[in-house]
């Protein structure tokens, strides 16, 4: 895989939930759990399934910082 996002993830897939059009993918990285929103067409298209072993990849423009 080649791609300019730097902030590349890699974990296994550890749950896919489909809904009427989006899915909701559940990676864990190192123990901690990422969720992905992404199609179902994409769900299908990558073939995902739990104890696969997948990429997050994030790209953002913004890093928000949030105190209580």
């Amino acid at each position: 895989m080649r791609i300019s996002a730097r902030n590349q993830l890699k974990g296994t897939v550890v749950e896919v939930v489909k809904g009427a059009t989006t899915a909701h993918v559940r990676i864990d990285v190192g123990g901690t759990v990422v969720t992905a929103s992404i199609t179902n067409a994409a769900v299908d298209e990558l073939k995902l399934a739990v104890g696969q072993p997948a990429y997050a990849v994030i790209k953002a423009s913004d890093v928000l910082v949030a105190i209580d």
